[in-house]
């Protein structure tokens, strides 16, 4: 498929500066069609987002936090017990500190991964956090789906396929991404990614962490 960057999809150009470019062939290299797709939807419902809340958000830094946000959960992350979410985040921040951008956009983009499974924060933060996590909402929970027109989401979907059984196939990458490290599940929706699948699986429970403890009262 030819990538569509610098392209119009359905009212948002995906942008096509040098290190955007760089940026998709990284992540089509490592990301598998299903998480690649994900994520540069993502971005368009994000970037949609934005247009029709009439938001000023940068399109390369929103495009970098909705392209890395999920390569936590790939194969090169198998040995790692942090948040695949951290892991994404510092992915991006590594790879934006390579080309020169300053720190505090490196740091928006490090948010608006970290906390794009963490909801009721994103929407308060800057508009590219926010944006990040609205993106993910649309895609993955539909959320919102009836403030999109049906020819954005027809553009969007023809343009990066969500193919047969996106619902099943999703669940199955974030679990395939985190079966490895389930304490780092604790505190986000992704334990109910691990509960999912796994009938042994056993949820952290805030309460009795607390009454636990070594404190006496």
């Amino acid at each position: 498929m030819s990538e569509q960057s610098g392209t119009n999809v359905g009212g948002v150009s995906i942008p096509d500066s040098k290190l955007a470019s760089d940026l998709t062939q990284l992540i089509r290299d490592t990301e598998s069609e299903l998480l690649f797709h994900h994520s540069t939807r993502v971005y368009l419902f994000g970037a949609l987002t934005g247009q029709r809340k009439g938001l000023k958000f940068d399109p390369e830094l929103l495009y970098a936090g909705a392209m890395f946000h999920d390569i936590g959960l790939t194969e090169g992350y198998r040995r790692s017990r942090n948040r695949f979410e951290v892991d994404g985040a510092d992915a991006a921040r590594e790879f934006l500190k390579g080309y020169g951008i300053p720190e505090s956009s490196v740091d928006l983009v490090w948010d608006a991964i970290a906390l794009h499974t963490t909801p009721g924060i994103p929407e308060h933060k800057k508009p590219e956090v926010a944006l990040v996590t609205a993106g993910v909402e649309m895609d993955v929970l539909g959320l919102a789906y009836d403030q999109f027109t049906d020819e954005q989401r027809e553009a969007v979907v023809a343009a990066y396929p969500r193919g047969g059984d996106f619902k099943n196939e999703i669940i199955r990458a974030f679990y395939d991404g985190m079966k490895h490290r389930p304490e780092s599940t604790f505190g986000t929706v992704n334990d109910d990614v691990l509960a999912h699948f796994d009938p042994g699986f056993k949820r952290t429970d805030f309460c009795s962490v607390i009454l636990q403890s070594s404190w006496r009262a």
